[in-house]
C-alpha cells in the first residue's frame, strides 16, 4: 500500500538439492548445533545457507568454522582487506557469485577500496601478480614450478614474502574448495543476496502467475495433482534399483575385503593400476559439458577467461606421477605452513582428519557398516585425477566401489564446480541420505584443497632448497 517493493525468497531452504523439510530446522538444533550456529553469526553476522547445510556434520563444522575465522580474521601476514579480495579472486574463477557477493561485502565492511571491484586491473599490483598462480591451483595445479613462486617472490617493489605467500595460497586452496561445496550441494543465496530474491508479487497459491504460466507449480503441487503425479509402480521400481545397489556395494567391500586378506599385488601391479585408473578419470566428463562463459559481473575479478580445467596427460602432454613417499602433507607441507603461519598447519591437519576419518558406521539403512574402505577410495580417487599417488594403494578398488554416476559427479564437483546439476546429484547413491550425500561433498572439498596445496608448498619448497 505504501509502494515499497517487498523482496520474497526466490528458493526454499538453504539449498536447491535437498527439500527443506530434510535440512535441519534452525530452533530444533541440539545443544551443539545450537553453539555453532551461535558462533558463525557472531562471527559472519548472518547464519548462511553454508552453515545450515554443513551442520548435517556438526564436528566438521566445527573445525571449518574456526579455520576460516583465522584465515580470515586473526592476526596473520596479510591485511584484511587484501584476505576478502583473495578470497573473491579465488571464488571468481568458479563464477562463484555467491561467494564473491559475501565477500564484496566483507572486503567494503573492512574498508576496502570499492574501485579494486570494478576489475582485477584496478587492484594493486601486488595482487594483480597472484592471477596466474589463482588460475593454475584451480585449475591445473600440477604445472605449478618453483619459477612461479620465484616470480612472486622477487618483483621487487611488488614482491610477497614467503609467510604472505603462504597465507594467500591457504586462502586461494581454500575458496577454490569452498566453491565446490557450494555448487556441490546447490547451495541458494540468502534472501538479501543478488539471486536470492524477487520482486514480483506472490500468486493466490503463493507462486508467481509467470511461474504458472510457464508450467512451473510448485513441486507439492505436482505432487497433488493427478495429471501431474509420478506412478506408483515406477516409484517402487525406482526404490527397489537403489536398495539393491546400497546391498551391492556392501557385497562389492566385504569382497575386496577378503580378497584384500588373502592376496596383496605387486608394486608394479600396483603403479599399473594407478596408472590405469589415472588414464580412465580422463575419459570422465558430465554429459552437461557445454562451455559456459562467465558473466560479465564475475570475470571482471580474474584475467584469463578462457583458462580452465584440462586434463593433466591431454595432447601427449606427460605430468610426472606426484608420489605422496616424496612429499606428503603431513611430512612435508603441514611444517612447512606451521613454520610460515603459526597454527594454520594444525587447523589444517585437523580439518583433513576429520573430514577423512568421519563416520556414522552407517550405509543408507544400514547400520554398523564399516565405511573406511569407501571413503579411501572416494579421497584417492580425487587425488587420482590430480596425479597423486600413494604406493601402498591398490587403485583396483575404486573401480570396484565407484560407480560411473558418482565418478562424473566427483569430477564434476572437484574440476568443474560450476557444471554441477540437480540431476548428477540425484543420480549417485539414490538411496541415501541428504546427509551422507553432504558428507561426501566434504570429502571432495578436503582432498581437493589438500591436492592443490600439495603442489604450490611442493613448489615453495623447492623455491626454498
Amino acid at each position: 500500500e505504501l509502494g515499497i517493493r517487498i523482496p520474497r525468497p526466490l528458493g526454499h531452504g538453504p539449498s536447491r538439492f535437498i527439500p527443506e523439510k530434510e535440512t535441519i530446522q534452525v530452533g530444533n538444533e541440539d545443544a551443539m548445533m545450537h553453539a555453532l550456529f551461535a558462533e558463525s553469526f557472531a562471527t559472519l553476522g548472518r547464519l548462511d545457507n553454508v552453515t545450515l547445510v554443513m551442520v548435517f556434520h556438526p564436528q566438521y563444522l566445527e573445525s571449518f568454522l574456526k579455520t576460516q575465522h583465522y584465515l580470515l580474521q586473526m592476526d596473520g601476514p596479510l591485511p584484511l582487506h587484501y584476505r576478502h579480495y583473495i578470497g573473491i579472486m579465488a571464488a571468481a574463477r568458479h563464477q562463484c557469485s555467491y561467494l564473491v557477493n559475501l565477500h564484496v561485502n566483507d572486503f567494503l565492511h573492512v574498508g576496502g577500496d570499492p574501485k579494486w571491484l570494478n576489475g582485477l586491473e584496478n587492484a594493486p599490483q601486488k595482487l594483480q601478480n597472484l592471477g596466474e598462480l589463482n588460475k593454475m591451483l584451480a585449475h591445473r595445479p600440477w604445472l605449478i614450478t618453483k619459477e612461479h613462486i620465484e616470480q612472486l617472490l622477487k618483483t621487487e617493489e611488488n614482491s610477497w614474502s614467503l609467510a604472505e605467500l603462504i597465507h594467500a595460497v591457504v586462502l586461494l586452496t581454500h575458496y577454490h574448495s569452498l566453491a565446490s561445496f557450494t555448487f556441490g550441494c546447490g547451495i541458494s543465496p540468502e534472501i538479501d543476496c543478488e539471486g536470492g530474491h524477487t520482486f514480483r508479487p506472490p500468486s493466490v497459491s503463493n507462486y508467481c502467475i509467470c511461474d504458472i504460466t510457464n508450467g512451473y507449480h510448485g513441486v507439492d503441487e505436482i505432487h497433488a495433482s493427478p495429471t501431474g503425479s509420478i506412478p506408483v509402480s515406477i516409484c517402487l521400481i525406482k526404490s527397489t534399483e537403489s536398495v539393491c545397489e546400497v546391498e551391492a556395494l556392501m557385497e562389492k567391500m566385504k569382497q575386496l575385503q577378503e580378497c584384500r586378506d588373502e592376496e596383496e599385488a605387486s608394486q608394479e601391479e600396483m603403479a599399473t593400476r594407478f596408472e590405469r585408473e589415472k588414464r580412465e578419470s580422463m575419459f570422465v566428463c558430465s554429459s552437461e559439458d557445454e562451455e559456459s562463459a562467465p558473466t560479465r559481473d564475475v570475470s571482471r575479478h580474474f584475467e584469463d577467461t578462457s583458462y580452465g580445467y584440462k586434463d593433466f596427460s591431454r595432447h601427449g602432454m606427460h605430468v610426472p606421477t606426484f608420489r605422496v613417499q616424496d612429499y606428503s602433507w603431513e611430512d612435508h607441507g603441514y611444517s612447512l605452513v606451521n613454520r610460515l603461519y603459526p597454527d594454520v598447519g594444525q587447523l589444517l591437519d585437523e580439518k583433513f582428519h576429520i573430514a577423512y576419518n568421519l563416520t556414522y558406521n552407517t550405509m543408507a539403512m544400514h547400520k554398523d557398516v564399516d565405511t573406511s574402505m569407501l571413503r579411501r577410495a572416494i579421497w584417492n580417487y580425487i587425488h587420482c585425477m590430480f596425479g597423486i599417488r600413494y604406493d601402498d594403494y591398490d587403485y583396483g578398488e575404486i573401480n570396484q566401489l565407484l560407480d560411473r554416476s558418482f565418478k562424473v559427479y566427483i569430477k564434476t564437483v572437484v574440476c568443474t564446480p560450476e557444471k554441477t546439476t540437480k540431476r548428477m546429484y540425484d543420480s549417485f547413491w539414490r538411496q541415501f541420505e541428504h546427509s551422507e550425500k553432504v558428507h561426501v561433498n566434504l570429502l571432495l572439498v578436503e582432498a581437493r584443497m589438500q591436492a592443490e596445496l600439495l603442489y604450490a608448498l611442493r613448489a615453495i619448497t623447492r623455491y626454498m632448497t
